[in-house]
């Protein structure tokens, strides 16, 4: 078995199409991936795809094996990062990673923390969504993420900070008048949920809105808060997001709280135990500093 057939693999699975993993991703032939794809199973001992003229499935053999393909991708990325540290160890990089939109709250408190560092090191920050800052952790492309906490990554999390989910509205919607929307309010009214990408998002709103017994039929799924924003303008229905999404509102869309206890999502540190860096263990030392309130 070769890295290319869990590349292959990966690929497919994640477009549900050989056609669309040939051409857009891949940029081989879909008979030679075809090919691949068989190689592989044929190694594996199961069919990993089930096969329909609507394109492929993961079999129930092919899910468990999907998340060990890509930690073994990651894995092999991430020596590969290593590696080309190690031959460059005179410049010392710490790369920090933000769920879009958190570093605006999260990056002066960790460059407060970084502070007597920052004439050895370089700093380097990027913004993606959640998950895609879980993948660079995991394949050694980021030294300290703050996400959520991501399932299926060999990652370790610790909790900086514990969001309440409000409810975003149109600015003219009738509910704007409410000082607090109830679980009743959300009746009759289009829905925008998280998409099964944003999938820790995704379970907690799931959970209130069954905790609640609130039958919603969400009208479109997103997995962005931009995207959010904009559906909730431009459908004129409702959503629950993180707190967060107060620094990011436009003019057209605006938030309420919850009544009552409302539920939280947890915003989280991750890094990669494998990752030596003493600029990440100096960091983690003065985690707290990080997560007490800005006086």
């Amino acid at each position: 078995m070769e890295l290319r057939h869990l590349r292959y693999f990966v690929a497919v699975a994640e477009t549900g199409s050989l056609t669309v993993a040939a051409e857009q991703r891949l940029y081989t032939s879909q008979p030679s991936l075809s090919r691949q794809i068989r190689d592989l199973e044929d190694q594996v001992g199961v069919e990993l795809f089930s096969r329909s003229a609507r394109g492929v499935e993961l079999t129930a053999a092919g899910k468990a094996f999907l998340d060990h393909a890509r930690l073994a991708l990651a894995q092999v990325d991430a020596a590969a990062e290593a590696a080309r540290r190690a031959a460059l160890p005179e410049r010392k990089v710490f790369a920090l990673g933000f769920l879009t939109g958190q570093e605006m709250t999260w990056l002066p408190r960790a460059m407060q923390v970084l502070r007597d560092e920052l004439p050895k090191i370089d700093v380097t920050v990027s913004s993606y969504y959640s998950p895609d800052v879980a993948d660079a952790l995991a394949r050694g492309k980021l030294d300290l993420g703050f996400l959520r906490a991501e399932p299926g990554y060999d990652l370790e999390y610790r909790v900086v900070y514990r969001e309440k989910l409000l409810v975003l509205m149109p600015s003219d919607h009738r509910l704007t008048a409410r000082a607090a929307i109830g679980p009743g309010d959300f009746a009759g009214e289009p829905f925008v949920m998280a998409s099964n990408k944003a999938r820790v998002l995704h379970d907690v709103i799931a959970a209130y809105l069954e905790a609640n017994d609130v039958a919603v039929t969400p009208e479109h799924g997103v997995d962005n808060l931009a995207m959010a924003m904009s559906l909730v303008a431009s459908t004129r229905g409702l959503a629950l997001m993180p707190e967060y999404a107060n620094n990011l509102l436009p003019w057209s869309v605006v938030s309420r709280p919850l009544e009552g206890e409302a539920p939280t999502i947890d915003l989280v540190v991750g890094y990669n135990r494998a990752n030596t860096s003493p600029t990440l263990q100096l960091f983690l030392s003065r985690l707290e500093e990080v997560t007490q309130p800005a006086a």
